[in-house]
């Protein structure tokens, strides 16, 4: 069996060095990438007279030939195909003989494989991104669609203050569009070319890895050989902002269980997006809620596997690096799927106003508007929180409602008592950026802009 390296070995390798080391069971999903890098680096050799004009065009329709036959799942792997990047050169000089053979003049594996992974991480970073752009308009419309509805806020999951649906809903937003920036952030770190730093150490071929970076679509070369061929932060990087990603797909699943169930009440699931139970009838499941946050566990997997793997490898390349792809896969797998299916759920989701409304007009969630009437009649801030806070504990014990309590209270009266009529606290979050009607108007606004401003960023 013939190897790339197979002029050093009398012999051939063993079976289980090859069953070991192959790793085109999973990157070959890499292919588009080999062949744009491969392309480029023909026609930079080209550039460097290494290749003749005629032996440039024939390697560059044998790639054509290879990208046809890989399209339509034609492709023959042969047995001492370990990799991608093996398969696509093996196929190439069966098709172009000796200019065929040329293809790997002044690259290594080592920059060919950093190069079209770095291609894959740009690619699919922006495709993400996109992915997470579908979503926050789903949640913008929900909002948009939530109007004057208003549910109980929550802190450590006790009822808080009220909040208006859509303030809640653009809290998931945000955090989305942060992750957005991080995506695009992490994109513009893997926007460099390793190609033409050769095994670890450059070339003495007068290779152009500038005018190759420029043909990539890169914005910048490589600086540091050795650096070029070991870096996998962008790796990291990418899986890490993936994480995160899940992690915030996770807390809005959370929420799904909660409000789903009958405990809560708040929302209903649409059929197409729930499941059933296999021996209980009346079961309606948010299975895509469930797998959002344990999938964010895989995630996290993804990323200290990779990390661990990292941490002790001296310069330069290290097979260890082989270990770079099936996590960033995952990854990109994984939160593609998630994001296709909370969008879905999301946009499909029946909110149950009067149910969000009834838990949030609890007299005492109108506390801290009692406590801030006082506040603005002098009374320090420590005073009325604990004024108030009695007023709330004797209700609770029982004998008066919290209204004839602060109906009979000097400092309250029927101004205070005011402020625990349903739907009043809500309209008393002013503040910008707070819970309330007018700060809401202003957020919604603010979110409709940087959805466009994003959309733009991620089709540059």
């Amino acid at each position: 069996m013939s190897t790339l390296w197979h002029g050093r070995f009398a012999g051939g390798p063993a079976e289980e060095l090859l069953a070991y080391s192959a790793s085109l069971s999973f990157d070959q999903r890499l292919w588009p990438d080999d062949l744009e890098g491969s392309r480029a680096h023909v026609r930079g050799l080209a550039r460097a007279n290494i290749l003749t004009s005629a032996e440039r065009d024939a390697v560059l329709v044998a790639l054509d030939q290879v990208e046809s036959e890989l399209s339509a799942n034609s492709f023959v792997f042969g047995a001492a195909d370990e990799d991608i990047h093996t398969a696509v050169e093996r196929r190439v000089t069966e098709l172009a003989g000796a200019a065929g053979a040329k293809l790997h003049t002044g690259r290594s594996r080592n920059d060919q494989v950093a190069t079209d992974l770095r291609l894959y991480t740009k690619r699919s970073l922006r495709e993400v991104a996109g992915r997470i752009l579908v979503l926050q308009h789903v949640l913008l419309d929900q909002a948009i669609a939530g109007g004057d509805a208003y549910l109980p806020g929550y802190t450590h999951l006790q009822r808080a203050q009220p909040v208006l649906l859509a303030h809640h809903l653009l809290a998931h937003g945000w955090a989305l569009a942060r992750d957005v920036d991080r995506l695009l952030d992490c994109h513009r770190r893997a926007d460099v070319s390793p190609l033409g730093a050769g095994a670890l150490a450059g070339s003495s071929i007068p290779l152009d890895p500038d005018g190759v970076a420029t043909d990539l679509g890169f914005a910048r070369r490589f600086e540091n050989s050795l650096d070029a061929v070991s870096d996998r932060d962008f790796v990291a990087e990418a899986i890490f902002t993936l994480t995160l990603v899940g992690i915030h797909l996770s807390r809005m699943g959370e929420e799904v269980v909660l409000w789903s169930s009958e405990e809560f009440g708040f929302a209903q699931l649409d059929d197409a997006y729930s499941t059933g139970s296999s021996m209980l009838p009346q079961k309606k499941n948010p299975d895509i809620a469930e797998l959002a946050r344990g999938k964010a566990g895989r995630l996290i997997g993804d990323l200290t596997g990779l990390l661990a793997t990292l941490k002790g490898l001296p310069l330069a390349y290290n097979r260890d690096l082989q270990e770079d792809k099936e996590p960033l896969f995952d990854a990109v797998d994984q939160v593609s799927l998630a994001l296709a299916a909370m969008g879905g759920l999301m946009a499909t989701l029946h909110f149950d106003v009067e149910a969000m409304q009834a838990a949030a007009d609890v007299p005492a969630a109108a506390a801290t508007d009692l406590a801030e009437y006082l506040v603005v009649g002098g009374m320090p801030f420590r005073e009325a929180h604990a004024l108030v806070g009695s007023l709330v504990r004797q209700s609770l014990e029982g004998g008066s409602s919290l209204a004839d309590l602060v109906a009979a209270h000097p400092a309250l009266g029927d101004d205070g008592v005011a402020l625990l009529a349903p739907g009043v606290s809500v309209t008393r979050r002013t503040t910008p950026g707070g819970a309330g009607p007018a700060a809401v108007a202003v957020q919604l606004r603010r979110f409709e802009e940087q959805l466009r401003t994003d959309g733009e960023r991620v089709a540059r």
